[in-house]
């Protein structure tokens, strides 16, 4: 190689490396940008005083068939955060529901009972409040080894039927979100009280072998009592966890989603990019790349 060429490949390698720089830099201010917008969301999010938080296995390219990842979804009446961790453990359940106050809406997983208790690192700012639908779950799936289950269904189901007559409060603002909220609490300790009373007695009269699924519903639904009967005093906590779950299925349909496109030969980052530049060159918003017709 001739002086000439060393020179002029020199020179081309500082002008590659000079690029290179500016697109990390631009890279750089883009990704400042979806850091804050991020933060601003979470900012929100942590001013409800209600969430939902779920989890479920989650499978992640190029680690193979026995590693579990997990996606841990939290959801507000007007945001929903989804992470992915290697864990489904209760520090892992600590970290996701971090510093969120008012009550947080889970199932009967140990992970989150030990998430929502004092540690090392300080009392949990959460109240826990435990789902009906999964002993509603447990019981209809035990029914066929025990009839006597049709009568806590028949109850549980009598408390839905109270909550479907109750009215929505989070849609309303001021006095007229008080008055839903107390119109709410005023119904559920004139009806919905006395039915957990009576599921309560109901559990206690039973006899059921142990190890059966009988047994197992019961005992699941007495541990978790006092959680499960925070919606008496809190009127703004729905009976179950409904609300994130559907949040989960968007979350797996849409990676479905992503594979199918992949293999009509579309391009399903270009619909993730938009939202994404949306946020940068409009702070304060998030967007969503309209349907094409």
């Amino acid at each position: 190689m001739t002086r000439v060429e060393q020179l002029r490949d020199l020179e081309t390698a500082k002008q590659g490396a000079a690029l290179l720089e500016a697109e990390n830099a631009r890279l750089h201010q883009r990704l400042e940008a979806l850091v804050a917008e991020n933060a601003r969301l979470k900012g929100e999010d942590a001013q409800a005083h209600l969430h939902h938080a779920d989890e479920t296995h989650w499978l992640l390219l190029d680690k193979g068939p026995g590693t579990k990842w997990y996606a841990w979804t939290v959801a507000s009446p007007d945001t929903v955060f989804h992470r992915i961790y290697p864990s489904r453990s209760g520090a892992t359940a600590r970290t996701v529901l971090g510093d969120y106050e008012g009550v947080v809406l889970v199932d009967g997983y140990a992970a989150y009972q030990t998430a929502t208790k004092s540690s090392a690192d300080g009392p949990c700012p959460a109240t826990p409040a435990f789902c009906w639908a999964h002993v509603r779950r447990k019981f209809f799936e035990a029914q066929q080894f025990a009839p006597a289950c049709k009568e806590v269904l028949d109850l549980i189901g009598e408390l839905y039927a109270v909550e479907a007559d109750l009215p929505g409060w989070y849609a309303l603002e001021g006095e007229e979100r008080q008055a839903a909220l107390a119109h709410r609490l005023a119904v559920r300790q004139q009806k919905s009280a006395p039915l957990t009373e009576r599921i309560c007695d109901w559990a206690h009269a039973q006899r059921a072998l142990p190890g059966s699924a009988f047994r197992k519903a019961l005992e699941y639904m007495l541990n978790l009592w006092a959680r499960l009967t925070v919606f008496l005093t809190q009127p703004q906590v729905p009976l179950d966890n409904n609300h994130v779950e559907r949040q989960l299925r968007d979350m797996v349909i849409g990676r479905k989603n992503l594979e199918t496109a992949r293999l009509r030969g579309e391009d399903p980052g270009h619909d993730l990019r938009r939202p994404a530049l949306a946020a940068i060159e409009n702070p304060g918003t998030v967007t969503l790349p309209k349907a094409q017709s």
